[in-house]
């Protein structure tokens, strides 16, 4: 997140380029196809500052390291996980949660499954039993 606190007048002047999705008073988000174009026209060879220059954006309003803070995030995750890394949301309620680094041998994926198993059953019999007491609480009321 940038140190920069925008102003009514300078979000809705981000608004309106065409590579922003949305604006807060604090942080910028990027369109995806933005994010690949500029990954590209870096590898070219062209600078950062020059490459948001170019498609709409004042430096001075977004600050001048901007740039290139967002530049070396984008390359990371183009890197990692292709042009698929920018559609798809990889942080928060739909994450699945950090990546394991280890790769897991057949007998240790079976493990792991039979574990998530037993966890969903006992957790399907909880449930169950919940809804038990949740009746008979209610025929006692009546």
């Amino acid at each position: 997140m940038s140190k920069n606190i925008y102003s009514e007048f300078q979000m809705k002047e981000l608004e309106k380029n065409p590579n922003v999705v949305r604006v807060s008073d604090r942080s910028i988000s990027y369109q995806p196809y933005f994010k690949v174009k500029a990954v590209q026209e870096y590898k070219t060879g062209k600078r950062p500052s020059q490459i948001f220059l170019e498609n709409g954006f004042n430096l001075e309003v977004i600050g001048k390291d901007q740039p290139i803070r967002c530049l070396r995030r984008w390359r990371d995750t183009f890197e990692q996980f292709g042009e698929v890394g920018f559609e798809s949301e990889r942080r928060g309620k739909g994450s699945s949660g950090r990546p394991s680094s280890k790769t897991l041998s057949a007998e240790e994926k079976l493990k792991k499954a039979e574990t998530r198993i037993k966890y969903l059953e006992a957790e399907n019999d909880f449930l169950k039993k919940l809804e038990e007491r949740e009746r008979q609480a209610l025929k006692k009321k009546y």
